[in-house]
């Protein structure tokens, strides 16, 4: 339950359709009505591997985006409603930009994701950390709830990951001879899902954002089954409870954040840097990490937010 934001900034209402404004060194990519722009990429990224990563401007998305830039790469900060809260990431990192989607909007989606491989010659890592959290259990799906979630938690990311895996070769992303910062690693394009201990370990509550990760992590294998390229790759990450989500308060998270099987805090730290781990694609494709403390590997009744305050 690591992922989801808090109830009041979980969707963004307006469908909108991307475009770009060039403001270097930071790039923003803002909602408008005409067509989306392609201008040269800035100097100031010129050559350095690219990351998108959706949801970046919050809580676990900004958590990597943050891991991503200090390893040296540029980064593609996604956001829904959070404009300022990007503006402001992006302008504390060496190398950024910012885009505007409305995910439920599944073609804007791919469009901006078009957008961005004719501006970014060395894209090579695709992140689907947004998601939507919202109430519903296994007693009585909401089909509102059920709708938000399938959409923006699966079909979209989905969407994109196509998108992006099928771009042609020279259509921007993953060049042959562009090692990451880090050393050198296979070429190829990589799209990390960000899942759900829960996969593993499931409760009747979020049953909704429950079914839509479930739904996505389904996608990390067949995939990989339908990729073109053999140096491309499809990752799942599953955190387990890294943060506060929902209504919790931060005392609460103190409590449910260790339930787990070492009984310890997990921390988006942990998570970012797995993503960049996976980054090098040196695991075969298909392949999901737990970054949880073994808390998938429990039977729990409830989501913990509610198991912590039933002690």
């Amino acid at each position: 339950m690591a992922t989801p934001k808090s109830p009041a900034h979980s969707r963004a209402q307006t469908p909108l359709r991307p475009a770009l404004l060039a403001l270097p060194p930071v790039l923003c990519f803002h909602p408008a009505m005409s067509e989306p722009a392609t201008p040269s990429p800035p100097a100031a990224h010129s050559g350095l591997p690219a990351v998108l990563i959706t949801g970046g401007a919050k809580r676990i998305g900004a958590e990597i985006a943050r891991a991503y830039a200090a390893a040296g790469w540029h980064v593609v900060i996604h956001y829904g409603q959070s404009r300022d809260a990007a503006e402001a990431l992006a302008a504390t990192l060496p190398s950024a930009q910012c885009v505007a989607c409305d995910l439920m909007d599944g073609n804007a989606a791919v469009a901006m994701v078009q957008t961005l491989a004719a501006t970014l010659p060395n894209w090579r890592v695709l992140v689907n950390s947004a998601a939507v959290f919202r109430f519903d259990s296994a007693r009585a799906i909401d089909p509102a709830v059920f709708s938000e979630a399938i959409t923006v938690n699966a079909e979209t990311p989905t969407r994109m990951a196509q998108a992006f895996l099928t771009l042609p070769a020279n259509g921007g992303g993953a060049a042959p001879e562009a090692p990451t910062p880090e050393g050198p690693t296979a070429s190829g394009r990589r799209v990390i899902a960000i899942l759900d201990m829960k996969l593993n370990n499931p409760n009747p509550d979020f049953f909704s954002y429950t079914m839509s990760k479930h739904a996505l992590a389904a996608t990390v294998k067949t995939l990989t089954m339908g990729l073109a390229r053999p140096a491309d790759r499809v990752y799942g990450l599953a955190p387990g409870a890294l943060l506060p989500s929902f209504d919790q308060r931060e005392e609460e998270h103190e409590t449910s954040g260790r339930m787990n099987l070492l009984h310890r805090l997990t921390t988006p730290t942990e998570l970012a840097e797995a993503a960049l781990f996976l980054s090098h694609g040196w695991l075969a494709s298909g392949e999901t990490l737990f970054i949880d403390s073994g808390q998938h590997l429990l039977a729990q009744p409830r989501d913990v937010l509610y198991l912590a305050r039933a002690e």
